[in-house]
């Protein structure tokens, strides 16, 4: 179900006097299990184990190791635009019509994908719009509260970097296109301004002149490397309890008692409650317990290059092309556009490349060699709105998966709603937004 696991056939671990015996080694039922060990899956057994539960969590690779890791780095609380408002229905036959651009769909996988793509030509109507907009912005505002609070809590505050974004437009047609959505913005409060001249040269020195404008967002937020920041999490949550165990999880049911997850050896492990966070992998699990999600696999590419590459001030934001750079403690992150392409595909690395020269055009003078080249899944739901709620035919079952791009961002806001679902307690937005019924 998860691809293939390097560890799931190891015999467990023998218990040790520092280290308390494992529900698995004393023959009982989990309390509570989380499939996958991303940053979603992190920061729900960061919050659930504050709140004193027994967590174990389960994945295929490891803690962090898989699509959080690779991300563009951001904490993008201001992005409350649904991507169907975007432009991108408006952009998506130019697109198309390169291979290596912005947004590409293998034709062999057309026919599966038709019927998510009408999904997300029908999210992008006007009627839809307002209570998209409103239920992100909801979102956003707490995942902001939340992070800081969660980073305070784990002391892994200093990995955050407050330096904004500046967004770019190569012709005042571009900018003029972008002021709606500026405005939707404003309306929740999110503060930004336009630059150009030589404004826009002291924000980011040695751009290329074909940008003559762009819009600087202060209160954007980058943290220093998604993976070292998502395993300092876990360290954290694994000081008050949480476990977790190696494993590619086949199969899930739920019975009165609660869930049983089959690993692909064969064994199995009982949980009196189940959370699903396997991103893009999730809604196949979700199948098994009745639940038919529409979710598809946005494949991401990207380059990190040595941190002398080029002096990037902060994450610097090519909205025409469909690619982001962020500076990082562990290199210059050149990376975003979108394959729809699924989970089976293998990686087709000259999109990296791709973008890689874009970056050479609008940066000139960037250093493109002793670059590492990366590929991840975005799992994507076609309003843009994740699913956050109990599953149709077992209530000990709680999804979180499909994110899309801010996966790391709503991460600790998700936490935060799965502790309340899981603890019975009343969340502090709505989630009827958000239910796995809503399609």
């Amino acid at each position: 179900m998860q691809g293939n696991s390097k560890s799931s056939d190891e015999a467990p671990r023998p218990s040790s006097p520092l280290r308390a015996p494992s529900p698995r080694e004393r023959g009982e039922a989990e309390d509570i299990a989380i499939i996958g060990g991303g940053i979603i899956g992190i920061c729900a057994a960061a919050f659930l184990a504050e709140a004193g539960r027994n967590v174990t969590v389960f994945d295929r690779t490891g803690i962090c190791e898989e699509t959080s890791s690779g991300n563009a780095a951001a904490f993008a609380f201001s992005d409350v635009l649904p991507l169907a408002h975007k432009g991108m229905i408006k952009n998506l036959p130019k697109w198309l019509a390169d291979p290596l651009g912005p947004l590409s769909i293998p034709p062999a996988y057309l026919p599966k994908l038709l019927p998510w793509l009408i999904r997300f030509w029908r999210a992008g109507a006007p009627a839809k719009y307002e209570a998209s907009l409103a239920a992100q912005a909801g979102m956003m505002k707490l995942a902001e509260a939340e992070w800081m609070g969660l980073l305070d809590r784990s002391g892994t505050r200093r990995m955050l970097r407050e330096d904004g974004s500046l967004e770019f437009y190569e012709s005042e047609a571009e900018f003029r296109a972008s002021l709606p959505g500026w405005a939707a913005r404003e309306r929740f409060g999110i503060g930004f301004r336009h630059v150009e001249g030589e404004s826009l040269a002291d924000l980011q020195p040695g751009l290329s002149p074909r940008f003559i404008k762009g819009t600087f967002v202060p209160g954007w937020k980058t943290v220093a490397d998604p993976k070292l920041l998502g395993k300092a999490i876990w360290a954290y949550a694994e000081a008050r309890g949480a476990r977790f165990e190696m494993a590619r999880i086949d199969r899930v049911a739920t019975d009165q008692d609660g869930a049983t997850l089959t690993l692909a050896d064969g064994t199995s492990r009982q949980a009196r409650q189940l959370v699903v966070a396997a991103g893009a992998w999730s809604h196949l699990l979700a199948r098994q317990l009745g639940d038919r999600i529409p979710l598809e696999t946005e494949r991401g590419y990207n380059t990190t290059l040595p941190r002398n590459a080029f002096d990037v001030r902060r994450q610097l934001i090519f909205s025409g092309h469909g690619f982001v750079i962020t500076p990082l403690e562990t290199g210059l992150r050149v990376g975003g556009a979108v394959e729809l392409g699924g989970i089976e595909r293998p990686p087709n690395f000259n999109r990296s490349k791709a973008l890689l020269r874009k970056a050479q055009q609008f940066l000139p003078g960037l250093n493109p060699s002793g670059g590492r080249e990366w590929m991840g899944f975005r799992p994507s739901l076609p309003d843009s709105v994740p699913v956050i709620g109990k599953a149709a035919g077992g209530r000990s079952v709680v999804y979180a998966f499909g994110h899309g791009h801010l996966g790391l961002t709503q991460a600790a806001a998700t936490g935060r709603l799965i502790r309340e679902l899981v603890l019975g307690q009343t969340p502090p937005v709505d989630l009827a937004p958000f239910s796995p019924q809503r399609f």
